[in-house]
């Protein structure tokens, strides 16, 4: 805790209070930040070859792409960014407010309780322990772990604010209260489940509304935990870099609420010609437009910090992590207005394009500005010089090229498969109608995004060694400096007559007030009326709910991740109907929970997949996927012949399901173990007698191909095919 004493001056009325900085926390988080960095590359790097060369995978099943994707993409966003931000808040907010954090003790427990919340998710993943829900994927008690850490955070960060001796609330600390207030809206809301057993749940949310929630969650997610606390490490550490103010103060405010209010709107942009209600595909399309101005007022306001600065750009490795960081921003910020216009969404959806754009948000403004503050934070935090300037411009270089070959690969290899997918000829038949010629095409660019990616490896390795040399030249003995500063006075008459922001940033409360109010608007105006969505589906259009087997086969299903590879959403686009079928309803998902609707392809979707191919395609294609389909770039799945079904489990999955809405009566939930074991017989009967497989009952690849066979048909209609397999040349996974 913070030490104070009192003395008057000679000329100042107010009190002169003495106290120290905890930078003993900053110095955790910064640590943290380097160290899951290198995991969340090196994961991202494996993932790169696993999907340029399918043998990568080695058959295991906690190393398959589809578990590798999302574990980098929590690595990435939640161990190597959330650390980079803690960090750059215990920083920055105690010099702003000239303060202590309000709690040592807190400040611990958040940063040990944050690192076990990740420990837990690197070991959960690759088990299959997910909800396959993006940005979400972590369980139940996870989950409620994230909410209290979360609280424990804020409650220090709120707690400070109001122990503050600098009244005046500078811009980064705006951007701070918006984090911290719009996090917590997200995770709780999209974080509502009920328990099933202690590692498995399912969402209150079903189909159309998990989706439409999930992306309310997701791009925020992406808004608030990439971009506004970024943003306020930029308004911090920019200015403090290059020692001189912030280029517009009146910029700063139209770029801070324009984000606030606009931003959680922007959501359903990633749900364009699906079967959410077009009324909200409009609204987050005008809104991500919109986005344009206030995002680029935030790059502008960036760079021109910088102005009259450039001799020291070229010379300091510091300031081009800085300036190159900010570009990206203002890249990504272009891009993702541009993606959610809904011409170019049909076109670059579901492809490369996606990837290309996140990672040029995540490694080129995200990396750049953490890699920038690290190597800002960590010769003053232990009191000693960067070990080499020469290291840390070659860091610079190496990455920046390795970002340049991965974006550039993604653009044209999504743009490549757009192109292929919608291509029709003179006679309106698709050119490419097997999907895996779409894929093979562009696996060269597979293998340029991996070498990308490992230059950007290679980069984060040199700043690991340069890091570390500087530490070692620390001091062995560090003493806490102490400062002092005048205690926070009443509000002056000049204050007090201000414009009404000078005001308002003078005053927390109502500041963080009208924050909640400005994101509670978009919430509610767009996820209300969406809860109600499936009261509109006639009942002669609804789809039968799964059967118990089906079910235990769509938990395998999600429990594999393969919403990585795959959607289940055809679009309302000409050639989606031509290549798959009729137009996915509201109706047809209406019992999914979670959504399965995907946001890329690397396999076809398959929403009508049920009765396309027999009993035996499945199998054949899960055990060896070159069996059936010769070019398939998908790994094979042995585990599943292996591993049985819990049978026993089905009644209380069922009691879930039925308490959520879904249509069992008391009799299914009675039966649905016995029901599930006669179905799961009669399909090993059925492979029995035409392979001579045999003694598959229990056994998981069962109830997967139920649930396959159950996609886009009602349960009462033969789920074989009329066409023989010999017809059928489109890779499934």
């Amino acid at each position: 805790m913070s030490s104070v004493s009192s003395t008057t001056t000679g000329t100042n009325t107010g009190q002169v209070e003495k106290f120290k900085y905890d930078d003993d926390i900053v110095k955790k988080f910064v640590l943290a930040t380097i160290v899951w960095g290198g995991v969340a590359f090196l994961v991202g790097v494996i993932a790169a070859f696993q999907l340029a060369d399918w043998r990568l995978n080695f058959n295991l099943s906690w190393i398959t792409f589809s578990k590798m994707r999302p574990l980098h993409t929590n690595a990435a966003i939640f161990a190597f960014a959330g650390n980079a931000v803690f960090a750059g808040v215990y920083y920055s907010t105690q010099r702003l407010l000239k303060t202590r954090m309000a709690s040592d003790v807190l400040g611990k427990i958040h940063f040990w309780g944050w690192q076990l919340i990740i420990v837990a998710a690197a070991l959960t993943i690759p088990l299959g322990i997910s909800q396959s829900k993006e940005y979400a994927e972590l369980e139940w008690p996870i989950d409620l772990a994230i909410t209290v850490v979360w609280v424990i955070f804020g409650w220090n960060f709120f707690a400070t604010l109001a122990r503050r001796r600098e009244r005046h609330l500078y811009v980064a600390i705006w951007f701070y209260i918006a984090t911290i207030i719009t996090v917590a809206v997200l995770h709780v809301v999209n974080s509502i489940e009920v328990p099933v057993s202690f590692w498995q749940s399912y969402p209150v949310y079903a189909g159309v509304q998990d989706a439409l929630v999930q992306w309310w969650y997701g791009h925020n997610a992406v808004a608030f935990v990439l971009t506004t606390p970024f943003l306020g490490l930029m308004y911090y550490f920019v200015p403090k870099a290059i020692n001189r103010p912030v280029y517009s103060y009146r910029l700063s405010i139209v770029h801070f609420w324009s984000l606030v209010f606009i931003y959680i709107w922007a959501g359903p942009h990633h749900l364009l010609y699906t079967a959410l209600p077009d009324w909200a595909q409009t609204l987050g399309m005008v809104f991500s437009v919109m986005l344009w101005a206030p995002s680029w007022g935030g790059m502008i306001n960036g760079l021109l910090t910088l102005r009259g600065a450039w001799d020291r750009v070229r010379v300091e490795p510091i300031l081009k992590f800085f300036v190159v960081g900010i570009t990206f921003y203002g890249m990504s910020t272009f891009e993702g207005p541009l993606l959610s216009i809904k011409s170019v969404s049909s076109l670059g959806h579901y492809t490369d394009w996606i990837i290309a754009h996140v990672h040029g948000g995540t490694l080129g403004w995200n990396g750049f500005m953490t890699f920038g503050m690290l190597y800002f934070l960590v010769p003053k935090l232990w009191k000693t010089n960067l070990y080499s300037n020469k290291l840390a411009t070659q860091h610079f270089w190496i990455s920046t090229i390795g970002i340049l070959l991965y974006i550039i690969s993604m653009w044209t290899s999504g743009v490549t498969q757009g192109l292929m997918w919608r291509a029709l000829d003179e006679s309106g038949r698709l050119v490419y109608p097997d999907f895996v010629e779409t894929v093979t095409r562009i696996v060269p660019l597979f293998w340029v995004r991996a070498v990308g990616g490992t230059l950007y490896l290679i980069g984060y390795f040199i700043m690991f060694y340069n890091l570390y040399k500087t530490i070692q030249l620390a001091p062995k003995s560090q003493e806490e400096v102490e400062y002092a500063a005048p205690k926070m006075a009443a509000l002056t008459p000049a204050e007090a007559h201000g414009t009404w922001h000078r005001r308002l940033e003078g005053l927390a409360a109502p500041f963080s007030v009208l924050v909640f109010l400005s994101i509670l608007v978009g919430s509610v105006l767009e996820i209300v009326p969406t809860l109600t969505a499936h009261s509109y589906v006639k009942e002669e259009a609804t789809v039968s709910p799964y059967t118990a087997l089906e079910l235990a086969g769509r938990d395998v299903y999600v429990r594999e991740g393969c919403y990585v590879c795959h959607s289940q959403m055809i679009r309302h686009n000409s050639w989606e109907v031509l290549r798959y079928g009729p137009a996915s309803k509201i109706e047809d998902s209406q019992f999914d929970r979670p959504h399965q609707w995907g946001s890329k392809r690397t396999g076809p979707d398959l929403a009508r997949l049920g009765g396309k191919y027999p009993d035996l395609w499945h199998y054949r294609h899960m055990l060896d996927p070159r069996s059936v389909v010769e070019q398939s770039i998908m790994p094979a799945y042995p585990w599943l012949f292996d591993k049985k079904t819990d049978f026993d489990i089905l009644p209380k999955k069922f009691a879930v399901m039925k308490s959520l809405g879904v249509p069992y009566t008391d009799e299914d939930v009675k039966n649905a173990a016995a029901s599930a074991r006669a179905q799961a017989k009669k399909i090993a009967e059925g492979l029995d007698k035409d392979s001579g497989l045999s003694k598959l009952e229990e056994r998981q690849i069962v109830a997967l191909i139920a649930y396959l066979q159950k996609l886009g048909r009602p349960i009462d209609k033969d789920p074989q095919p009329e066409t023989p397999v010999a017809d059928t040349q489109q890779e499934v996974k």
